[in-house]
């Protein structure tokens, strides 16, 4: 296993930490939240060709080009991984780490609360984190994570980088319940 940066290493307690906040503020499990968020990145430290090998190994089913959607393959591998080195953990984490990165139409409570928390932790910096974490408390779980993923969305086409295939559908089924 590769050694974690002292960067990564932050980010991730940062991750736990907000995500045990954010499960107390809307009463989602927080020992669960933490632990999601601990480990959220687990398999970052893998290049992308690893990443791939792995999602091919375990079989993980891609939207899109595996090649572009390297980046966001670090949860879905780990969510495969993780159960083997701490099975004491529920089903539940796993969907958190791997949702982390790619959202889905059916996001749990525990789900939204990972993905924001990645969002953001106190190392993001920036306008946008300033905006969502000013609304943690004060707006539906719901409505902070369809914030939180219009705002991921914004981010991705500004800068020209590959939109994951689900996206669109998934921000249109959060837009159309209302959450934005």
């Amino acid at each position: 296993m590769e050694e974690v940066k002292p960067r990564r290493y932050k980010h991730s307690l940062g991750v736990a930490r907000t995500a045990a906040h954010l499960a107390e503020v809307y009463g989602v499990d927080s020992f669960l939240a933490e632990a999601a968020g601990l480990v959220h990145d687990w398999d970052k430290v893998l290049d992308d060709s690893e990443l791939l090998a792995r999602a091919a190994q375990y079989r993980i089913r891609l939207a899109g080009s595996p090649t572009y959607s390297t980046p966001l393959l670090h949860g879905l591998v780990a969510a495969v991984e993780l159960p083997h080195i701490f099975p004491e953990l529920p089903e539940e984490v796993w969907q958190a780490i791997a949702r982390h990165t790619v959202a889905a139409v059916d996001m749990t409570p525990l789900d939204m609360v990972v993905f924001i928390a990645d969002a953001i932790e106190p190392m993001r910096q920036g306008d946008y984190a300033d905006e969502l974490r000013a609304l943690v408390g004060k707006i539906s779980l719901e409505s902070l994570f369809f914030k939180c993923f219009s705002q991921g969305l914004s981010f991705v086409i500004s800068t020209g980088r590959y939109l994951y295939p689900t996206a669109i559908t998934i921000y249109n089924a959060y837009a159309t319940k209302g959450f934005a």
